[in-house]
C-alpha cells in the first residue's frame, strides 16, 4: 500500500505537465489555430492516454500474486513477432513459459520502445534461448548504455535519469515502462535486469521459468 501510494503521489507530479501544456497549447490553438499547435496538443493527449493506461496495469499487477490466466506461451515467437513490429533484428530457439501472453508481449514491447527511445537510428536486437532450466529473453541496443549506480533505480517508476528532460521529443516515455517490465517478470516467477552491451549500449535481460520450473523457480 505505502508502494502505491507513492507511485499515486509521482503520478500526480507526472500528470501536471501534460496537462499545464495542454491548457496553455488549447488556449493559443483557440487564437490561431495552428496546425503545429494542434500535433503538440494530440501528442499530449496520447502521452496521458499512455500515462493512465501504465497505472491503470501497474496497479492491477501490484494487487494480484500470479497471473489469472496461466498459458503455454511460445516465448521465440512472441519475441519475434514484437520485433517485427518494431523494426528489430531476432534470433532465438524455441522456449515455452507458462503466463499470460497479453503481459508477457507487452513486457517485450516495453523494451523495445525504451530501446527504440534512447538508442534512435540504430536496430534493437532481441535474443530468446533457455539456459538452466530458465527462458532469458534480452533486448540489446547500441545507445549510450546505462551507468552501473543507475542499473537498479531506472527500473523504479518515474525514475528519470540525469539529463534527460521530459520536453525532449525523444525523451517522452512516461516512466512506467521499465517499472512494469520487472513487475511484469516477477509475477511470472522470473526477474529482470540491466546489462552492459558488449561494444557499446544496454542489455536488458529477462529472466522466466521455462513452463514445468515454475515450483523450482
Amino acid at each position: 500500500m505505502e508502494a502505491q501510494r507513492e507511485t499515486l503521489a509521482a503520478a500526480s507530479h507526472e500528470l501536471r505537465s501534460p496537462l499545464a501544456r495542454i491548457r496553455m497549447a488549447v488556449e493559443l490553438l483557440a487564437e490561431n489555430g495552428d496546425p503545429g499547435l494542434r500535433a503538440r496538443v494530440e501528442r499530449d493527449v496520447e502521452d496521458l492516454d499512455e500515462l493512465i493506461e501504465e497505472i491503470l496495469l501497474a496497479s492491477r499487477l501490484s494487487t494480484l500474486e500470479r497471473p489469472q490466466h496461466l498459458e503455454r506461451i511460445d516465448l521465440q515467437a512472441l519475441a519475434a513477432e514484437e520485433a517485427a513490429r518494431a523494426g528489430a533484428e531476432f534470433s532465438g530457439e524455441p522456449v515455452t513459459v507458462a503466463g499470460e501472453g497479453r503481459l508477457l508481449a507487452r513486457l517485450v514491447r516495453n523494451l523495445l520502445e525504451n530501446a527504440a527511445r534512447h538508442a534512435p537510428g540504430s536496430t534493437a536486437l532481441v535474443e530468446v534461448e533457455a539456459q538452466d532450466g530458465h527462458a532469458l529473453l534480452r533486448v540489446l541496443d547500441r545507445g549510450p548504455g546505462v551507468p552501473e549506480a543507475e542499473r537498479e533505480r531506472i527500473f523504479e517508476p518515474f525514475y528519470r535519469r540525469e539529463g534527460r528532460r521530459e520536453d525532449r521529443d525523444d525523451d517522452r516515455g512516461v516512466g512506467l515502462g521499465l517499472s512494469l517490465v520487472r513487475q511484469i517478470a516477477r509475477r511470472h516467477g522470473g526477474d529482470a535486469r540491466c546489462l552492459p552491451r558488449n561494444g557499446g549500449g544496454a542489455c536488458f535481460e529477462v529472466r522466466l521459468p521455462i513452463e514445468g520450473n515454475e515450483a523450482a523457480s
